[in-house]
């Protein structure tokens, strides 16, 4: 009734039901003060009955108990404020001592360029990093190998990032620059690991059903200004019209057959095989009887674009892997009975051979 709790419930129950020990529980209790001072409140059960019943004073009827009366007075008359003794009262400002800055944080080994790796003879400590790659740099390459770069440098316009699948191009692609080292990734210690017959050129992925000749890196000449030519031509007259993913698939046909012994080992002599044949050369665009003109010079320098980022490996697409053919989906040449069909990008399809060769 007056503390609705679980112990209020207990401490009732032994009040009413008498159990010694309790009643002094009850003597008194707390109740809502007035301003500035304390309360002590009686509490005393009466009989209704009685005829001195309503001198204990107001109080309430509470069912199965009956009356009960609250008396109050008053437990001290000095009022709390007067009552407050505020002479050793401080700030709540919270000192704060002064502490040394911290130390430069040191990693040994690699701030310090000293390692762990003692040789037979005392004091004999070999340096473990390649000193003419990172001399000089140990700290900014230490803090760059726990940062995160916010975005991806490509090295490819904007336009072809999305399809850029090849972190480590071709060492002999110049129209882009190879990216700079992201320590995030690589350790400075990969040096030391380093297959030394990796000669950093690019090699494509050879997956079952590919040929032995895919193993092999394209002649240096591939990159010379000439071969780009004849190659963002390719591009640019036999797909023009496709999506970028349709014209480097156009772009690797063309290096597939560079790399393939059956073929002419240059671009050039891939894209212009047979040109003196009327409508039986390689590409159609080489010996159809019309003069190739550039008309859309934007399209063309995308065509550049994708044929030295496919040159370089830095796009290489494995739905088309291997492939060395391919035709318009509006046409039905006999020979790609006999080839394995890849796959359909856009208007054309693309197919490898079985042999490696001509089927």
């Amino acid at each position: 009734m007056g503390f609705p709790t679980v112990a209020a419930y207990q401490d009732m129950a032994s009040l009413v039901s008498g159990i010694e020990g309790h009643e002094t529980r009850w003597n008194a209790f707390v109740e809502k003060a007035a301003a500035g001072s304390v309360h002590a409140v009686e509490m005393p059960f009466t009989d209704a009955d009685m005829t001195t019943g309503s001198i204990s004073g107001a109080g309430i009827d509470a069912p199965g108990i009956g009356t009960v009366s609250l008396r109050a007075k008053t437990a001290n008359p000095v009022p709390d404020e007067d009552r407050i003794a505020r002479a050793d009262k401080r700030g709540r400002i919270v000192q704060l001592a002064p502490v040394k800055p911290p130390k430069t944080f040191e990693a040994g080994s690699m701030f310090k360029r000293t390692s762990l790796l003692v040789g037979p003879r005392a004091g004999d400590v070999r340096m473990a990093f390649s000193v003419s790659d990172i001399r000089g740099r140990e700290v900014e390459i230490a803090t760059a190998f726990y940062m995160k770069k916010a975005r991806r440098d490509t090295g490819v316009p904007t336009i072809l990032a999305s399809l850029v699948n090849n972190d480590r191009p071709d060492i002999l692609a110049t129209a882009y620059a190879p990216a700079a080292p992201d320590y995030s990734k690589s350790s400075p210690f990969e040096s030391l690991m380093r297959d030394p017959n990796d000669t950093g050129r690019f090699i494509p992925p050879v997956v079952k059903g590919d040929h032995s000749w895919m193993s092999a890196p394209l002649p240096p000449e591939v990159f010379s200004g000439k071969e780009q030519v004849c190659l963002a031509n390719a591009i640019y007259f036999e797909a023009r019209g496709e999506s970028l993913r349709g014209q480097a698939a156009v772009a690797q046909v063309v290096l597939n057959r560079v790399r393939n012994p059956t073929y002419p080992n240059t671009i050039c002599g891939v894209v212009y095989q047979n040109q003196n044949l009327k409508n039986r050369c390689q590409f159609s665009f080489a010996c159809d009887g019309k003069k190739d003109v550039i008309a859309n010079r934007k399209i063309y320098k995308t065509a550049q674009d994708i044929a030295m980022a496919v040159t370089a490996g830095k796009i290489f697409l494995p739905e088309v892997a291997s492939s060395t053919h391919y035709y318009a989906q509006y046409v039905s040449p006999g020979w790609a009975r006999s080839m394995q069909k890849m796959k359909k990008i856009g208007l054309h399809i693309f197919y490898r051979t079985y042999g490696g060769g001509w089927s």
